[in-house]
């Protein structure tokens, strides 16, 4: 089964996929079963025009992994009243701008007032316009900076007469002013808190987890991978740290090394619904289709879809 993203047609378009032969692909009963729907249902966003999936010898559809991302997410955004329409384009749209051979499994897509909105890793826009998020919400972000106008001077006054914060002296105290200054958007002054506290205790395994985070968020890849590690070595039972360092390998491309990583998280906790996802998209594109919708089922499960 191939991994490129399907391709896209209009609805009521008279272009039909060709015939593929084999049995390579999802059949419709099976994919209605895993993502909750009726063959009808699936049939009738295949008429909408959602997606085009291939047809098998006998002319039946056959669905690849991205065929089903497509579908769950076409589901999603239609319970969240987004026009068809709308959907249609975007995810049209969304095909032509994400680079070749990219696959969707590294994106989320969703809606915000009945329109759709894509986030991959650090980048969100809307593919209908190709606006970035920041354009997208640019009348609710006036809005937040009115009210930060009227507040500003009643909290700079209270600043004036609030006492001086004491240095943290322990790496526990530093690491919690980390997470603080996280909470406050200070990133840089966050990242220097966290390093503080490595430099008191050099193995603090929640410090590590932060900072490789937080490096990962700016694209450092290879310091994230650093961290993560080093918090995998102080504390080996935390599934969240085994899922990050998988996240980062994928990012970098080695794609058996995130294998490992997700599958070591899903050891510590068979319910990390995410896990299953990323783990799904990493089988599909090694071309291990059962071990894929088997993932892809677990976490459908999982978050009740």
């Amino acid at each position: 089964m191939s991994s490129q993203p399907a391709t896209l047609h209009p609805a009521g378009a008279a272009e039909r996929p060709a015939p593929v032969s084999g049995a390579a692909g999802y059949a419709t009963r099976d994919v209605a079963a895993l993502l909750g729907l009726s063959v009808t249902q699936v049939r009738a966003l295949i008429r909408d025009g959602l997606l085009s999936p291939a047809l098998g010898a006998r002319g039946e559809y056959r669905f690849s992994f991205q065929d089903l991302i497509l579908l769950r997410t076409a589901k999603a955004l239609l319970a969240a009243n987004v026009p068809r329409r709308r959907i249609r384009t975007a995810l049209q749209k969304l095909q032509e701008q994400l680079p070749a051979g990219q696959p969707l499994t590294g994106v989320r897509i969703t809606a915000q007032d009945h329109h759709v909105v894509v986030r991959d890793g650090q980048e969100v826009w809307n593919p209908e316009s190709g606006q970035t998020l920041l354009d997208f919400q640019v009348a609710d972000l006036e809005r937040e900076a009115s009210l930060i106008r009227h507040s500003g001077r009643k909290r700079e006054e209270s600043d004036l007469s609030a006492p001086l914060r004491q240095a943290p002296e322990t790496a526990e105290a530093w690491y919690a002013q980390g997470c603080d200054l996280e909470a406050d958007e200070d990133l840089e002054a966050a990242l220097a808190a966290y390093r503080r506290a490595l430099e008191i205790d050099p193995g603090l395994p929640d410090a590590h987890l932060n900072l490789g985070r937080l490096r990962h968020e700016m694209g450092d890849l290879a310091a994230a991978e650093d961290h993560y590690r080093a918090a995998a070595e102080a504390q080996p039972d935390e599934p969240t740290t085994a899922f990050n360092l998988g996240v980062v390998l994928q990012d970098r491309g080695r794609l058996a090394e995130a294998a490992a990583a997700y599958e070591q998280a899903l050891a510590l906790d068979g319910r990390f619904a995410d896990a299953h996802y990323n783990l799904a998209g990493i089988h599909e594109t090694l071309g291990r289709r059962q071990a894929a919708f088997r993932h892809l089922r677990t976490y459908k499960t999982l978050i009740g879809g």
